[in-house]
Order: C-alpha cells, then structure tokens, then sequence
C-alpha cells in the first residue's frame, strides 16, 4: 500500500482566529477543507482542553480535533497560549492517488 503523509508545525498563528479556540469553528473549518479537496469524511472529534493548572483564568485553551477520512486521517492540534498549531493529514492511495487530495487539503489548512 502506498500513502502519502504530510505534517506542518506553525508557529505565530492569529490566536484571536475562533478556530485556535472554538471547537465548532476548528471543526467548519476542517470538514469544509476536506470536502474541498475532494476526500471523504466518516467521523470527527473536536476536544476543547481545560487550562492548565497554574494557568491564567480565562486564558486561551488549545483544540485537539480529529476527521476520520475513508482514505485516512486529519488531526490538528491548537496551542493558542503560545500562536502554535500542528496539522497531520495522512492519506492512502490503494485504490487510486490521493496524494493531489493530500496537499489540497494541507494547502487549505495552511491558508486558514
């Protein structure tokens, strides 16, 4: 089988972007890139974390959030205490290559 994997580590990110911080916002802005670039979403998980002990009240808490793809995966990750997210996009190409699909949906995330 042959897949092709991408990952991105930003630094200096707009913190005050709803996605860095609402899960609702991060999941639209996902599910919507990935539709986009014309792979097919299953399942999805966004997870809003509690500050850290020791944190400011009220300070920004970062996102986990996960879309199950048919052809494999999107994980990003949020740090909006430090304007840092990680993308992971992982697609296989079994029936067919994705891999214009992979760096669509990248490219996507990247823009946002």
């Amino acid at each position: 089988m042959h897949g092709l994997h991408l990952t991105a580590d930003l630094r200096d990110c707009p913190v005050a972007r709803a996605p860095m911080t609402e899960p609702d916002a991060l999941r639209t802005l996902c599910v919507a890139a990935v539709h986009a670039a014309g792979l097919q979403p299953v399942a999805e998980l966004f997870h809003r974390f509690t500050p850290a002990p020791g944190a400011p009240a009220g300070g920004p808490v970062g996102i986990t959030g996960v879309v199950l793809l048919a052809e494999s995966h999107l994980a990003v990750h949020t740090w909006p205490e430090i304007g840092g997210v990680t993308l992971d996009v992982y697609v296989c190409n079994l029936g067919g290559d994705n891999s214009a699909r992979a760096h669509a949906l990248l490219e996507a995330l990247l823009a946002a």
